[in-house]
């Protein structure tokens, strides 16, 4: 019998919009990106010093990841190593590598220059949150939900990982998106089954 995994939480930002499930959770119409972030981390009184330095990539990664996690997960039912990460986008670190690319006119910024890696997101949000299971980022054209299920699944049914946040977080200029999937292996009432049907109307509704 083929285990069967299930999606327990999503986390959608996109159009100065946060949804959390399927609700519209925060919105802040008008802002450009930078300050549209910054006032999403103020409504969710959020408390980390480091969201500061990071860019624009890692801030929509780790807010989404925070909101996703936030109220009804608790990362003490599972050890560390138990808990894995799997994303994805397009752009790579490009909206950083351009920034960085314009510090070379004049004094090269090593703050700048930490970020000029995509994968530099899930050390973000391991970071905080003690994660140390398996992890990696992919770039795609776009979002290949069967591609990423594919990846999740591998590593629940076999026992590498007990839960996984994965999905897809974009940035370049003013061009964003973030949608965020928590698969876990248990079955809640508010579960759905984990499935690249289900991850594509998740993400395309956003």
């Amino acid at each position: 019998m083929i285990a069967e995994n299930y999606i327990t939480n999503t986390c959608s930002i996109f159009n100065d919009t946060v949804h959390k499930n399927d609700l519209n959770a925060f919105e802040n119409k008008g802002a450009d990106l930078s300050a549209f972030l910054l006032s999403a981390y103020q409504h969710f009184q959020f408390h980390y010093p480091k969201f500061y330095k990071m860019d624009n990539l890692s801030k929509l990664g780790w807010l989404a990841s925070e909101i996703l996690l936030k109220d009804d997960f608790s990362k003490y039912n599972y050890q560390p190593e138990e808990i894995g990460v799997v994303l994805a986008n397009s752009n790579s670190s490009l909206d950083n590598d351009l920034k960085y690319s314009d510090t070379l006119k004049d004094i090269p910024s090593p703050s700048v220059f930490v970020y000029t890696l995509p994968n530099i997101v899930i050390g973000e949000i391991c970071i905080r949150n003690n994660f140390k299971g398996e992890h990696a980022f992919f770039i795609q054209e776009s979002f290949n939900a069967g591609f990423i299920a594919q990846q999740v699944n591998y590593l629940l049914d076999n026992n590498i990982l007990q839960a996984c946040i994965c999905g897809w977080v974009d940035v370049l200029e003013q061009h964003y998106k973030a949608t965020l999937f928590l698969v876990e292996k248990k079955k809640e009432e508010k579960s759905l089954l984990f499935s690249a049907e289900n991850m594509e109307r998740i993400f395309n509704k956003a």
